[in-house]
C-alpha cells in the first residue's frame, strides 16, 4: 500500500495551493455520500470501532510484515485480512508474485480469519491491468476468497502521467477480469485519486476501499470499506501493519 508519508505530502500539498477537484471526474450528484463522520468512531487500544453502525476489523499484509503469527492475530480481535498477491515494480514495470502471498493466504485461513486480497499496480494500459489481473488469478490458483480481490492502483514515478480516463479503463479491466472468474472485485484508491484521477461514476458496481489516515477529515462519498492507518500494530505481527474498518459485512 502507499507510503504514509507520501499521502501526507500529498495531502498538504493539495491543501496549500487549494486544489479541487475537477467536477467531470466527480459527477457528486450520482454517487451515494458518506454516511459516516468522525463522530461515529472512537479509538480503543489502537483500534478505531465505529460506534454507530456494525463495523468488522480487519488487516492487509505483504511481504514486508514477514513471517506472521495468525494466531495471535486472530486472538487480538482482527476478523478479515486482505493479502499482497503480487506487484508490478515501480521502476521497471515487471510483474512480482508477493514471496509471502501463499503463506499468508493459508496462515490467515488456517487460523479462522476471513480471507481477500489485493495487487498492487502500476498499470499505465488495459493491457497491463490485464496482465496483473492474470497474474493475481494465477497466484490463487483456485484458492477460495472468502472477501473481495482488489485493484489497488499506485501513483508513483512510473504512473505519474497516467489521467483519469486510462485509470478507471484500467480499473474496470482489471475487476471484469476478476469478477470473469468467479471473485469479487473491489477497488482502492486514496481521497486524491477519488477526486483526480477516477471517473467514479462508472465504478459504483464495485466495492469502494478508502485509505484516508485522518479520522477527523471527512470523505463525500460512500466507502465500503477504510483503511484508516498504515501505522498499527497487531499482536503476532513485527513492525507496523495497516488496520481496516469493513462496513459492509456481507462482502464476508
Amino acid at each position: 500500500m502507499r507510503k504514509c508519508k507520501l499521502l501526507a505530502a500529498i495531502l498538504i500539498i493539495l491543501t496549500l495551493f487549494g486544489c479541487s477537484a475537477p467536477q467531470e471526474l466527480t459527477p457528486t450528484e450520482t454517487i451515494p455520500p458518506n454516511r459516516f463522520s468522525s463522530e461515529d468512531f472512537v479509538m480503543e487500544d489502537g483500534f478505531l470501532t465505529c460506534i454507530t453502525a456494525d463495523a468488522v476489523m480487519g488487516i492487509d499484509v505483504s511481504r514486508y510484515q514477514g513471517d506472521i503469527d495468525w494466531q495471535q492475530v486472530k486472538a487480538a480481535g482482527v476478523e478479515f485480512v486482505m493479502v499482497r498477491l503480487g506487484n508490478r515494480g515501480i521502476a521497471e514495470g515487471t510483474l512480482h508474485e508477493d514471496a509471502y502471498a501463499k503463506q499468508n493466504l493459508q496462515g490467515a485461513r488456517d487460523a479462522g480469519l476471513k480471507v481477500g486480497a489485493y495487487f498492487y499496480s502500476q498499470a499505465l494500459n488495459i493491457r497491463e491491468a490485464e496482465e496483473e489481473a492474470a497474474l493475481a488469478l494465477k497466484i490463487l490458483d483456485g484458492f477460495r476468497l472468502d472477501m473481495p480481490l482488489a485493484f489497488d492502483w499506485e501513483q508513483e514515478s512510473r504512473t505519474e502521467n497516467v489521467d483519469a480516463r486510462t485509470l478507471t479503463d484500467c480499473t474496470l479491466a482489471f475487476c471484469a477480469a476478476v469478477e470473469e472468474a468467479g471473485y469479487t472485485p473491489m477497488i482502492y484508491f486514496n481521497s486524491f485519486q477519488a477526486q483526480q484521477l477516477l471517473y467514479l461514476q462508472e465504478l459504483q458496481d464495485i466495492p469502494w476501499w478508502l485509505a484516508m489516515y485522518d479520522i477527523d477529515r471527512s470523505f463525500p462519498y460512500r466507502m465500503d470499506m477504510w483503511q484508516y492507518s498504515c501505522t498499527g500494530t497487531v499482536p503476532g505481527i513485527e513492525g507496523s501493519v495497516d488496520l481496516n474498518l469493513l462496513f459492509d459485512d456481507g462482502m464476508i
